[in-house]
């Protein structure tokens, strides 16, 4: 404690978040000033969260774990984003985590904030064994519709690793044309650390292209909601119409074309 004020061991510890050594724990516990005090429940309290983290993590990694110690190293975990927006792309992510990999805050990717996604992504990248992101456009999305083109999405995510995978993690669906054995996971953007990876990896791509689309056709919003059906895209649509990007195949904007309703989609698919 001789060593440091109560400013410097503020910095220190709780700003620069440094291990707090054992002699200065055992000053600040004997220290009855109400800074210290602070100080050390500070440090306790990040300690706490840590463990917690930590905790969430292994849970996250529960899945791959299983797969890590049968030797089946290179699990990707695969998801889309941008399935309900009335405008833009599908994207979709592919992405391997070297065994036991800790990324701290990673999550499914709506449950976070634009910032913490971009900087998570960052992260992600530079740690994936592999990762691939890929779209499927407006024009793919209108014909061989939008559940087929999400598929399509991460089909090319996956092939487009570049080390292949030996097993699949998706949410909640499956790549039947893929000969790769693969499980899906209801809720697995909240359960499986390599989707939650693949999923902010296709939320922050995404957004970047709609970003840009957003400067080819101003006035629609599109770098603010992404294309999504908020009231105020919905507002500018019937305002100035649709513009290229707009999905053809989606009610609204057929209704704003004034086209008439598509019919069911037939059962089998076309992607030729």
């Amino acid at each position: 404690m001789t060593r440091y004020s109560l400013s410097e061991l503020r910095q220190r510890y709780l700003v620069d978040q440094r291990p707090l050594e054992a002699d200065v724990e055992e000053a600040l516990r004997n220290d009855s000033r109400a800074g210290a005090k602070a100080i050390l429940q500070a440090v306790s309290k990040r300690r706490f969260g840590n463990r917690s983290e930590g905790q969430r993590l292994r849970k996250m990694m529960r899945f791959e774990t299983v797969l890590w110690k049968n030797d089946i190293l290179n699990v990707a975990g695969v998801d889309e984003a941008g399935m309900s927006p009335l405008a833009g792309p599908v994207a979709a992510a592919a992405v391997i985590l070297p065994p036991n990999t800790r990324i701290i805050g990673i999550d499914d990717s709506k449950k976070l904030d634009p910032q913490s996604r971009a900087e998570l992504a960052v992260e992600i990248k530079a740690k994936a064994t592999a990762w691939c992101v890929a779209f499927t456009d407006v024009e793919e999305i209108d014909r061989i519709n939008i559940y087929w083109a999400g598929i399509l999405a991460m089909r090319r995510a996956v092939e487009g690793l570049s080390q292949a995978a030996a097993h699949l993690l998706l949410d909640a669906r499956r790549l039947e044309d893929i000969d790769i054995p693969q499980q899906a996971i209801v809720k697995g953007d909240e359960k499986s650390i390599s989707i939650a990876a693949a999923s902010i990896l296709a939320k922050t791509s995404r957004d970047a292209m709609m970003c840009k689309i957003d400067r080819r056709h101003p006035g629609y919003g599109f770098a603010t909601h992404k294309g999504y059906p908020v009231p105020a895209h919905q507002a500018a649509l019937k305002k100035l119409g649709a513009c290229p990007e707009h999905r053809r195949s989606f009610s609204a904007v057929r209704e704003v074309l004034g086209l008439p309703p598509l019919p069911p989609w037939p059962t089998s698919r076309n992607e030729s």
